[in-house]
């Protein structure tokens, strides 16, 4: 299969470029300077030219805080660009997937959030994000969504992705307590992308390892427990302390009402992808 993917610099792209290759597939990736998701022509262009067999988004605008200052941006990118690239891919008749969040729920419900559950995203990011769902599927009757959340993996800059790097070195850092979700591993996550590229089924998916709801300190501890460090390391927090410009949900976990009834099996324990990571760190 002949694999177009955005985003290319990306830690979810790299690890989706990589597995794809390994698949045999042909990939054909673009970095943000190459292709300009918010620019329609160059979009249509682009796709018509290399004609895939399939589309994947992995390019976002994905500063949460950022994105309450750089809203236009955030929107253009996040929103307009994937309703670019639904378009496109409905112009050359493939199927097209692109990725958004679980940030789209407010954090009000206890246990995980499904896909009966509305969306009410309470911050720009997140916004933007269901924006981009809504257009997509507007535009394309094959767009599938893909929400997934607190993505760790190799070459990954956000917190859990870097933490474990602080606590190797016997550092102290601040995890906080108070909020959870569904702990992600990239390299799982994009066989389950791939796996459902292929199915060509336009639904929205929630994509997420397996395993209890998870907290950034209980992330931290495990990291901690793995390693063999001290969990003394770990200094819990809450969120307010922190005074972001942004509003986090206090809780975005995820379970899926699709994947196994398709035959689909659940990703490994979430603790189990992270002794993963760690290893391969």
């Amino acid at each position: 299969m002949k694999i177009l993917i955005t985003g290319a610099n990306g830690m979810v792209a790299r690890a989706a470029i990589k597995h794809c290759h390994a698949l045999g597939d042909d990939v054909a990736a673009f970095t943000r300077s190459e292709l300009d998701i918010t620019n329609r022509d160059a979009v249509f262009d682009t796709l018509v030219s290399v004609r895939p067999d399939a589309v994947i988004n992995c390019a976002a605008f994905t500063d949460v805080d950022g994105a309450e200052e750089k809203r236009e941006i955030c929107f253009a990118v996040n929103a307009s660009g994937a309703e670019n690239l639904a378009l496109a891919s409905k112009e050359i008749d493939r199927p097209f997937l692109t990725i958004s969040t679980d940030y789209v729920f407010g954090g009000d419900k206890s246990g995980f959030y499904d896909q009966r559950d509305t969306p009410d995203p309470i911050g720009y990011y997140g916004a933007t994000k269901y924006d981009g769902e809504i257009l997509a599927r507007k535009a394309y009757a094959r767009s599938i969504v893909v929400r997934s959340g607190w993505i760790f993996g190799n070459g990954g800059t956000n917190f859990l992705s870097t933490m474990h790097s602080f606590l190797e070195k016997g550092n102290t850092i601040k995890a906080i307590y108070d909020a959870f979700g569904t702990p992600t591993y990239a390299d799982d996550l994009v066989v389950r992308l791939r796996q459902l590229i292929g199915l060509d089924l336009p639904l929205i998916f929630h994509v997420k390892n397996s395993g209890d709801l998870a907290s950034f300190s209980d992330f931290a501890e495990e990291i901690c427990r793995i390693n063999g460090l001290n969990t003394d390391l770990v200094e819990k927090i809450p969120g307010s302390v922190l005074n972001r410009p942004a509003k986090r949900p206090r809780n975005s976990g995820l379970e899926c009402l699709f994947s196994e009834r398709l035959g689909l099996k659940p990703l490994r324990d979430w603790k189990d992808a992270l002794a993963s990571y760690l290893s391969a760190a």
